[in-house]
């Protein structure tokens, strides 16, 4: 996928070294932006394996705001293990994250007092679905304490324009080499769920991205990627769908995806 891979040689070519809370420094930019039309296929990174599977587990837990870290684990989706809610002694409590935001935003503080956001969108979406207002954001200043991670994806909003819904998301921190793939491939299996609950065609997916950055040891990786050449875009399907809070991630599968070997990249933490 050419988008990506741009912004892989930009930040190789152009970063700035810069420390971090993590201790490992990173090449970084500020600023740039990402878009994949969604009929030219799904946007998984072919020069080498997308996690596809971990990535749908933890998009279902976000649709239904799961907090606990052993549902995800129990599905086979390990992404969170290194982190928890750091005010509370038990390890499989994430805290407020994206999902809790997305679900609940307000009852971690005020529990009568929660606001279903991703309901209101789709009811906004269903009813009006010219409105500038569909916006979902998980940056809860209150809670930032109580979340395992403060969200690095912050906000996304939706746009339909004739018969296509289009999905741009807001992200402060971006993590080029193991976060980027996975962000853009989540935002574009979570519109293609959205267009099946609304009855519109999938448009873009568009990342808006602030602080841009591949890490040190990220960086052998990175250049050895940019050595292959991409295979053509899989498609998604969803089997059986009935409603996006209903939906299960083994409904949704990835048809005649190829890609190459894998490469490992450490996570900073």
């Amino acid at each position: 996928m050419r988008a990506y891979l741009d912004i892989v040689e930009r930040v190789l070519s152009h970063g700035e070294k810069r420390e971090n809370r993590t201790g490992t420094p990173a090449l970084t930019l500020v600023g740039t932006m990402i878009e994949h039309d969604l009929s030219t296929g799904f946007p998984a990174v072919t020069t080498k394996k997308l996690a596809f599977k971990t990535m749908l587990v933890e998009l279902e837990g976000f649709i239904k705001g799961v907090t606990d870290k052993a549902w995800y684990q129990n599905r086979g989706c390990k992404i969170w293990n290194e982190w928890s809610n750091p005010q509370n002694e038990d390890d499989n409590d994430l805290g407020p994250i994206y999902g809790f935001q997305w679900r609940q935003f307000g009852a971690f503080a005020h529990p009568e007092k929660g606001v279903d956001q991703l309901k209101n969108i789709i009811d906004i979406l269903k009813n009006d679905p010219n409105n500038r207002r569909m916006l979902v954001s998980a940056w809860n200043p209150t809670d930032l304490p109580y979340m395992a991670l403060p969200p690095c994806h912050f906000a996304f909003h939706l746009t339909k324009i004739g018969q296509k819904l289009n999905l741009t998301w807001f992200q402060r921190s971006c993590d080029v080499m193991l976060g980027l793939p996975f962000n853009l491939a989540s935002y574009a299996a979570f519109l293609h769920l959205l267009c099946l609950e609304s009855g519109l065609e999938p448009g873009s997916v568009v990342g808006m991205l602030s602080d841009v950055h591949i890490y040190e040891n990220h960086i052998e990786g990175a250049e050895e990627q940019l050595k292959r050449t991409p295979h053509p875009l899989p498609k998604i399907v969803t089997e059986n769908f009935k409603s996006i809070f209903e939906w299960e991630h083994t409904q949704t599968k990835l048809k005649d995806y190829v890609f190459e070997s894998k490469i490992a990249f450490e996570v900073a933490v």
